[in-house]
């Protein structure tokens, strides 16, 4: 017998393998893993792809494999198919591509078992009333209050984030009989999970939706912000647990799952899942494995969630559709939402797509009758939209980044003890540091961008490459010692308000201020219960909160995204100010919105003031149809990078004579350096391959790709291929 197993390198092929005595077919089926001996000195864990009679290679050359893993595959054909569609669709070896999607301990080997878990709770004598250690023993009686807080019990890794060393004090409330250890067991589903009354156009969308279960129609749910897509998805979820099925929905940001996870509580009867990165390599391959099962009925997760393998999959729902986030950016560059879509067709289940703000493929896609579009054209219970107001800045006198119109709208807000957001999507105190004398900029020296200084760290950042060194104290230029700081970020933007409104609560929320773990949860809780004032934040603010006292909310730098290299620039730029205006006036106080801009009657902030987002789509849908742009046309970016700018470039006009002889009906763009010429200290170039037919695109790229891996240019390059690239920067 010969297998042909996929091993996680990021070589375009599989290898062929001999089976050993004792191994027959019945023991070898398609997707369980392999350990198999690779190279000379090394052993690998691979994956059996098939069982046949024919190789291509001698099979006096081919190696014995060393020992099955799995005596029954880690998930079925169905899936398998999946990950072969998705690797072949984004031209990204097969081998590499499926342990990608994998947890880290399958990847190594480790055993697909589930393993116990177990917390940390009070016995019946350490509920007594006057229950404690003794009066010198601080610290057992911290941890026996914290567990009389959560008769429930917590695990290893909930009591790490109150306690760095907390297993002797527990073994000596073990001892004292006060406390116990036991295994967790999950625990039996609410029995009265709290309903919400949908109004008409929920109602009918939970309808349309759950008249196509069991079909692989896709739905485009396009509802204004505050319109309640999320009760529809829970409602959706709902009736597919009762027809013993199971759900993935998917969220961008991590931030928004604990908000998601509460409502899903709430709501639901059903044990849950949540798989990000921010839980351990263990804790999200026991929720793999409880999916996988079926012992769970709802996944929540972010953009790798979507690889989860499901026993009865039902419906997959992927929320803020339009997210850049949900597109891979390095290695394997998927994009999570159209994966769903195909995940969707091969499983014969339906796919809903919601945002308030929708991408222009999803629109076009709604157009042509692809989608079927549902409309939430309302928000719910007496909440109106917001109220725009365009704050012009030119000849302004500004207090920071803050016009006086901003000011006064921000103490006004403070006075009726209402909540304000002020969206700057650029994180640390300020993005460029420059001599005042020469006008020499501080530039990050592996990058060809100027560092970021951030006060709290007292350090010039590269928020690119990540380098990192004190402030210089003097100009590299002409020596001059003053240097000054230019422009804002949220860390400036925080201290101008806090000079300005000392006595208002500020929250800074951005990716800095967020890096501990269970932090973005805690500032969500104390926004949601009043705590905070003055909310600062980048765009992981600005997606899918609901914070019901927040009626003002402020953009402080509009222009940004209105002129750019990039032609997604404007359309993302429509989304985050629709998006930031949607956290303002969602429940029964009415909302302002504030846009600081110096181009007033520039069309895209005009149209979206004067009309909506609805309209805004129109208008960049038929500037796409006349340019030729996505997704009227479909994009393949390859890129190249070396420690030089001939290395990349000559390898690309290489690949761009390949391709072009590959197919002359393709539209191949460049060799030219990209926007950002120098990253991590290589030089970066790229070629655009443009075509109005995605069949071609595709049958060309495969063709052409074994092509390219043989270039001799290609030797002192490293080059990735980006389909449907969502980053042309």
């Amino acid at each position: 017998m010969i297998l042909h197993i996929a091993l996680p390198f990021p070589l375009r092929r599989h290898f062929d393998y001999l089976s050993v005595p004792g191994c027959g077919r019945e023991e070898l089926k398609p997707g369980t893993r392999i350990s198999v001996p690779f190279g000379k000195k090394r052993d690998c864990v691979g994956l059996l792809l098939d069982v046949s009679d024919t190789s291509d290679v001698d099979p006096e050359r081919l190696k014995k494999i060393l020992k099955p893993i799995d005596a029954e595959p880690l998930f079925d054909r169905q899936h398998l198919n999946l990950l072969r569609w998705a690797a072949d669709y984004y031209q990204y070896p097969l081998g590499d591509a499926i342990f990608r999607t994998l947890p880290a301990p399958l990847r190594r080997g480790k055993a697909l078992k589930r393993d116990a878990v177990f917390i940390w709770r009070v016995t019946a004598k350490g509920t007594e009333p006057n229950a404690a250690a003794t009066e010198r023993a601080v610290k057992q009686n911290a941890i026996l209050s914290l567990l009389k807080a959560d008769p429930d019990g917590l695990t290893r890794e909930e009591l790490n984030e109150h306690y760095e060393n907390w297993r002797t004090p527990m073994g000596a409330l073990i001892e004292k009989g006060l406390v116990e250890k036991v295994e967790k067991t999950l625990p039996p589903p609410a029995s009265t999970p709290e309903n919400i009354v949908l109004n008409r156009e929920q109602k009918d969308a939970v309808a349309a939706v759950e008249s196509a279960f069991g079909s692989d129609r896709r739905f485009l749910l396009y509802g204004v912000t505050g319109s309640g897509k999320t009760e529809v998805y829970i409602e959706l979820i709902k009736k597919i647990i009762q027809e013993g099925k199971q759900a993935i929905i998917l969220v961008p940001e991590i931030g928004l799952t604990p908000q998601f996870i509460n409502r899903l509580k709430q709501r639901l009867a059903a044990p849950i899942t949540v798989l990000h990165s921010g839980l351990s390599d263990n804790e999200r391959l026991q929720g793999w494995i409880d999916a996988r099962d079926g012992t769970t009925s709802v996944v929540l997760g972010t953009r790798s969630a979507i690889w989860t393998p499901l026993k009865r999959p039902g419906i997959f729902i992927i929320d803020e559709e339009h997210d850049p986030s949900y597109k891979q950016q390095d290695t394997f560059r998927y994009s999570a939402r159209d994966v769903a879509v195909m995940r969707g067709k091969l499983s014969g289940v339906p796919v809903v797509l919601g945002s308030a703000t929708p991408s222009m493929e999803s629109m076009y896609n709604a157009l042509t009758d692809k989608f079927t579009r549902i409309t939430l054209s309302q928000r719910t219970g007496t909440a109106r939209p917001p109220q725009v107001y365009i704050v012009d800045l030119r000849g302004q006198q500004l207090t920071g980044a803050l016009s006086g119109k901003l000011i006064g709208a921000i103490e006004e807000n403070l006075n009726n003890k209402k909540q304000t957001l002020l969206f700057l999507n650029r994180r640390g105190f300020s993005p460029v540091i420059m001599c005042h004398l020469c006008g020499w900029i501080d530039k990050c020296s592996r990058c060809d961008v100027p560092l970021t200084f951030h006060k709290f760290l007292d350090r010039l950042v590269c928020h690119h490459c990540g380098s990192q060194r004190p402030p210089q104290t003097a100009c590299e230029n002409c020596g001059e010692p003053q240097l000054i700081q230019i422009g804002h970020g949220t860390e400036r933007l925080a201290d101008t308000l806090r000079e300005r409104f000392p006595s208002a609560h500020i929250l800074r929320i951005d990716r800095d201020s967020t890096r501990r773990k269970g932090s973005m949860e805690a500032m969500v809780n104390e926004i949601t219960a009043g705590e905070a004032d003055i909310l600062v934040g980048t765009q992981m603010l600005a997606k899918g909160h609901h914070f019901p006292k927040l009626t003002l909310a402020g953009i402080i730098d509009a222009d940004r995204g209105l002129f750019s290299a990039d032609f997604r620039a404007s359309e993302r730029m429509a989304q985050l100010i629709m998006q930031v205006s949607g956290r303002a006036g969602r429940a029964d106080d009415h909302g302002t919105v504030m846009i600081q801009t110096h181009y007033p009657n520039h069309p895209l902030l005009q149209t979206l003031t004067r009309r909506d987002y609805g309209a805004f789509a129109d208008l960049l849908l038929e500037e796409r149809r006349v340019t030729g742009l996505p997704p009227f046309s479909h994009l393949a970016l390859l890129r190249a990078e070396g420690f030089d700018t001939a290395a990349p470039a000559r390898f690309l006009r290489d690949a761009g004579e390949i391709l072009m002889q590959g197919s002359n009906r393709l539209e191949v763009l460049g060799p030219v350096p990209a926007p950002m010429e120098k990253r991590a200290g290589r030089y970066r170039f790229q070629l655009l391959i443009q075509s109005v037919d995605r069949v071609l695109l595709h049958k060309t790229l495969r063709s052409c790709t074994a092509s390219l891996e043989t270039l001799t240019s290609g030797r002192k390059v490293r080059w990735s291929l980006d389909v449907d690239p969502q980053d042309m920067l």
